[in-house]
């Protein structure tokens, strides 16, 4: 699903005809007069689109397993735990049992201590960093893959026609929109992987077909196609342990990105060293159309407002939970199927936690501990919904 330039084909750029030659006397009666070639009018040139060679995002997928590696090594799950898989063959890299991670992984305790995202940990320790380091992490084997998978797919082709350097901004920026928006919802457990990363470039992919319209071809096939590649992602999001927060936060930061970091010229613009020695002039149009510094501007004033007030309601320790009945079905629409997983809304005082249930409602007050953690919080909350 490439964007296709009208008449982008280096043969088709420059037409050359070669006149016969015709008698021209000088007006004094000397040798014919040498005369120039006419200036080609702009608008003749097609916008010249560089390809990059893509490395940085072969390079974060490397990055991804390898921190994948280590968490398994300090994982060392033979050593922590009596029940795990694949001992004989993997030693210390063998995984927790399916029914502590059902993804084939390290434990809860682990991706805890090496930066997964824990609500409690960011607000009362101010350990905002791991806004950012939890999207390196993944709970499992499974889990990697399909993200590595999906980011080979997508990046790649992202950054050959834009460069390393707006993609891996792209990347990392809505990674921290993901985590963002997952903090203000996702209050009892941890969050981990890159799916909001990727869920940045699915929509800056649609807000790059919208800003740069002009110059695709089959425009509706186009946008058919990727809106469907969206929606299935999205769909996926309400299964049970997956965690569709940081999905749509990451999508949403993509596409307001997408506005500001894949701009293309306009069709006709002509830049002034792509024109051939011999022929004179510039583009009689602007570089971009009025519309683009439109969205540009808009969406940098929605990313930097969205980017402030969440950081402000996180740091305060506010739950969206409490202020949005039904938004836990955005993570998880429960069926005779599959149960969702314990959701609950959480305010606490000094040492006091008050938990709701986003199932049935009920709530409950708990003592706290220096002692307790996000996993003890979490199945307190499972029993307070059972």
């Amino acid at each position: 699903m490439g964007r296709t330039p009208r008449d982008s084909s280096p043969t088709s750029e420059f037409e050359i005809k070669v006149q016969p030659h015709q008698s021209d006397p000088h007006p004094l009666g000397g040798p014919r007069s040498h005369r120039h070639p006419p200036p080609i009018p702009p608008r003749l040139y097609p916008p010249v689109v560089e390809k990059w060679f893509p490395w940085l995002v072969p390079t974060i997928v490397v990055f991804n397993i390898v921190f994948f590696v280590i968490s398994m090594y300090i994982n060392d799950c033979p050593k922590n735990s009596n029940n795990c898989i694949g001992v004989s063959i993997l030693g210390r890299f063998s995984f927790q049992s399916t029914h502590e991670n059902p993804l084939l992984g390290p434990s809860t305790a682990t991706l805890q201590k090496i930066g997964a995202f824990e609500a409690r940990k960011v607000v009362e320790e101010h350990q905002i960093w791991r806004l950012a380091s939890c999207m390196w992490l993944h709970a499992g084997v499974v889990h990697v893959l399909l993200n590595m998978l999906g980011l080979l797919f997508v990046g790649i082709r992202l950054e050959q026609e834009f460069g390393f350097v707006r993609i891996g901004l792209l990347y990392l920026i809505s990674g921290f929109g993901a985590s963002l928006l997952s903090s203000l919802f996702v209050r009892t457990t941890i969050s981990v992987g890159a799916s909001g990363a990727l869920f940045g470039l699915l929509g800056a992919m649609l807000s790059e077909l919208m800003v740069n319209w002009t110059i695709y071809e089959n425009k509706l096939g186009s946008l058919l196609c990727l809106l469907l590649i969206i929606l299935i992602n999205m769909a996926v999001g309400i299964l049970p342990h997956v965690d569709n927060f940081a999905h749509i936060g990451g999508f949403l930061t993509g596409f307001l990105l997408g506005f500001v970091l894949l701009l293309h010229p306009q069709f006709g613009w002509v830049k002034l060293s792509n024109v051939p020695p011999g022929y004179g002039g510039t583009s009689s149009k602007p570089k971009y159309k009025a519309y683009q510094y439109v969205f540009l501007l808009v969406s940098l004033i929605l990313i930097i407002t969205g980017f402030v007030v969440g950081c402000i309601l996180l740091l305060r320790g506010v739950d969206g939970n409490k202020y949005c009945s039904w938004c836990h079905y955005l993570s998880c629409v429960p069926t005779p199927l599959w149960r969702c997983e314990a959701r609950c809304s959480s305010s606490q005082y000094e040492n006091q936690l008050n938990l709701t249930c986003m199932q049935n409602h009920k709530s409950k007050f708990y003592l706290l501990d220096n002692n307790t953690t996000t996993s003890h919080i979490q199945k307190l909350c499972v029993e307070l919904c059972g």
